[in-house]
């Protein structure tokens, strides 16, 4: 058994939850590629045996966040859950708003304006305020604010606090001193009776404030999937004892015939067994034009069927069908650990046991050097610690903006395998295509055809079409579909001649059409193609010819056409400064002359399919990353080899499987999606963690206290909890940037 398995983890409220439950997964024997994911509440992991998998839920459910299997979730309940807890922290926000208002006027009004001082003094007296103010509090305390308290203290109990043993114990120290100043101030000294109610309420308010504006974005980092998911159509139309009825999808078997009509999506794979029509696979291919189907043709679950009605055998359905696959890929990519993101999790599993050793060296040295009255002045330093150093922003960084970089790519039609791909395509300094089928159509296409002087060129095709019609060759199919439209007239007697060509009868004359020894050979005089002909195979062309009746016909070029994206995709990766190369195992004058055309800057040619490793090892420089970009079985070595191996979707499933990115479409200037998609979500990165340790850094020290005795600043515990839900804020904020992201 090697199964890999994502399963939802619970009770993760910060970086430091995804640090220990990482830590969890990765004292696991047996199991391999462990990732947590912060932002979507996930792991992905491998497993080789059932005890391991067992092994990982009795880890997690030890370290204290329970997992269960994404697999057996409910995708809409999932989405509805996450919705009623967006629901829940908003109900909770507002309740605590609305407690903690009367709380925060009662006592930040007496210290504000002297007049509100005197006028609560002269009608319900301090105390009483400080009652109502204790009552309040107690109920916003034990109501919104309990479930910082409820998973906090037991963590702390553990030997694994998190942000809400933080909280908890902010919160908590305030509440708890104001209540014995309320219960027995004769105990203390009178200049330090004061109460700290409004700090505990709005440090709450504003924490719960944030949870809820963080939850209300992660909601939005899933996006892309929702909008894979969402392509598929609910309905199918079956035939059902001769008539066609509607069906739940889910109800749909391998080799059921179903019916599509203009506009609506395709239910699954499958293959059109009946009608013809125009199919919009832009979602999967990114081409801008419907590509025609008809009988025998394949088509994909999720296109549009564009006019046309079609009657399609299913064939893939459910997780077999391609847009399960690329929904599968997505999720992967998503769930990717970045390797910088081992360091992010070893700083972030010390940083709040740190946070606690700083608050209390910080309660410490200003009880023994610190202003009158000592002790609510070390409460408020302490307190503000505590709230301002959570580390959900470190938490965040690196898999928000992962699952939004990695979504908007694969809308883009880029598909990231690995978080390794995603960070060291970035650093790409050289790319290396494969020509046949990645550079170039992968097929060959009638480029020119030069009719003999006093020959149309019409009736020459027509005639040579004729004549090819029956024929199997590629070079046949080029000419038959240079020739659609074309009324063609019937051949006789055609026959095929083993390496040379066909011959036939056209219209009562006779025809030969094929290379240049043999019709030479018939006496043919083809001299007056002779410059023509030199020209077309300096250019790595196929050159035939056709006579009719002794006499020359025409010449006919036949190349492998260049994609429309290549030149575009080369310009755009030689702007980013990255060297760009041919490997071919074409002739050194056509891959000479397709450089030239596209720009490119290395060459190798005459390259045996077993040569392309070594070819790559030639190519590199010192400190070279080398991408390679293949679409072939025999690219499938190369693509291993590269340190980045970059699919075309078009190709063979052995070519995506051995890649690291896969590109949808067939257009090779996805590769340039590709590197830029790595650049901006790696930039993004940077920029959140910068944020959140440099925010850290900066302000625990203010938080602390170090310029009071300098400038007479004290930071609040009522700022700092504001300042730390505007971090989380900032990354998740700048992470949600990516879904603009272009090409």
């Amino acid at each position: 058994m090697s199964d890999t398995f994502t399963i939802r983890v619970q009770n993760m409220s910060c970086g430091a939850c995804a640090a220990r439950a990482q830590k969890a997964l990765d004292g696991v024997d047996g199991i391999e590629g462990a990732a947590v994911n912060f932002a979507d509440e996930s792991a992905r992991f491998t497993v080789d045996s059932a005890k391991a998998l067992k092994d990982v839920f009795a880890a997690l459910e030890k370290a204290g966040y329970p997992g269960a299997l994404k697999e057996d979730e409910d995708a809409a309940a999932r989405r509805e859950e996450k919705e009623n807890d967006v629901i829940a922290l908003r109900r909770a926000t507002l309740i605590a708003a609305a407690l903690a208002l009367p709380v925060f006027i009662l006592e930040m009004g007496s210290h504000l304006f002297p007049a509100m001082h005197h006028a609560i003094h002269n009608s319900i007296g301090t105390e009483t305020s400080w009652q109502l103010q204790s009552v309040l509090t107690t109920i916003l305390m034990f109501g919104p604010g309990l479930r910082f308290f409820r998973r906090g203290i037991p963590a702390l109990f553990k030997g694994a606090p998190d942000m809400n043993s933080l909280v908890a114990l902010g919160t908590g120290a305030a509440y708890l001193y104001s209540v014995f100043v309320l219960a027995a101030p004769e105990l203390l000294p009178e200049q330090s009776r004061a109460v700290y109610f409004e700090s505990a309420c709005v440090i709450i308010v504003l924490i719960l404030l944030g949870r809820w504006l963080e939850a209300r974005a992660k909601n939005r980092t899933g996006a892309a999937i929702e909008r894979l998911i969402g392509l598929r159509p609910d309905l199918v139309r079956v035939e059902v004892e001769g008539e066609w009825v509607e069906r739940p999808l889910a109800e749909l078997v391998s080799g059921q015939t179903f019916m599509v009509r203009a506009g609506e999506r395709i239910a699954a794979d499958g293959e059109v067994v009946s009608g013809h029509s125009d199919v919009d696979q832009s979602m999967l291919t990114g081409e801008p034009m419907p590509v025609s189907k008809t009988v025998g043709d394949g088509v994909t679950g999720s296109t549009i069927n564009t006019d046309g009605t079609l009657i399609c055998r299913a064939t893939a359905m459910g997780s077999d069908s391609k847009l399960a696959q690329i929904i599968a890929l997505v999720e992967t990519a998503q769930g990717a650990r970045l390797p910088i993101q081992a360091l992010v999790d070893q700083i972030t599993l010390r940083f709040v046991p740190a946070v606690l050793v700083v608050a209390a060296l910080t309660m410490l040295v200003w009880g023994l050097v610190g202003p009158e009255p000592k002790l609510p002045f070390m409460l408020v330093v302490g307190v503000s610690v505590l709230i301002i150093a959570c580390p959900c922003a470190m938490g965040l960084a690196t898999p928000t903006s992962i699952m939004i970089g990695t979504g908007r790519a694969a809308e883009l039609g880029v598909l990231f395998r690995t978080g390794t791909a995603l960070q060291h395509l970035q650093g790409a300094t050289l790319v290396a295509f494969d020509k046949t089928g990645t550079l170039t159509e992968g097929r060959p296409t009638l480029v020119d055809i030069i009719p003999a002087q006093g020959s149309d060129r019409d009736d020459a095709l027509t005639m040579i079409a004729a004549v090819e019609a029956s024929s199997q060759h590629p070079a046949a199919r080029a000419i038959l579909e240079a020739a659609e439209g074309l009324s063609l007239p019937e051949a006789m007697n055609t026959e095929a001649v083993a390496g040379r060509g066909v011959s036939g009868q056209v219209n009562g004359a006779q025809l030969y059409v094929g290379k240049h020894g043999w019709i030479s050979g018939l006496d043919v005089d083809l001299s007056s193609f002779d410059k023509a002909r030199a020209a077309a195979e300096v250019k790595g062309q196929t050159v035939f010819f056709a006579a009719k009746d002794g006499a020359p016909l025409a010449m006919l070029v036949i190349s492998d056409k260049i994609k429309s994206g290549a030149k575009t995709a080369i310009e755009a990766l030689q702007k980013r400064g990255v060297r760009v190369a041919v490997i071919s195992g074409d002739g050194q004058a056509a891959v000479d002359h397709l450089a030239a055309e596209l720009g490119i800057d290395a060459v190798v040619a005459d390259v045996l399919p077993e040569g392309k490793i070594a070819a790559l090892d030639s190519l590199r420089r010192g400190g070279d990353v080398i991408a390679f970009v293949g679409d072939g079985i025999n690219d499938a070595p190369a693509l291993a080899h590269a340190d980045i191996g970059i699919a075309v979707g078009t190709g063979t499933d052995v070519a995506m499987d051995a890649a690291d990115v896969v590109l949808m479409g067939g257009d090779p200037a996805g590769v340039a999606v590709a590197v830029s998609a790595s650049q901006k979500t790696m930039r993004n990165i940077r920029q959140n963690l910068v944020w959140a340790f440099g925010y850290n850094v900066a302000l625990i020290p203010v938080a602390a206290g170090v310029l009071y005795p300098f400038f007479g600043i004290l930071l609040s515990p009522a700022l700092a909890a504001g300042a730390m839900g505007l971090s989380s804020l900032f990354v998740l904020t700048n992470a949600l940037r990516l879904r603009k992201m272009v090409a």
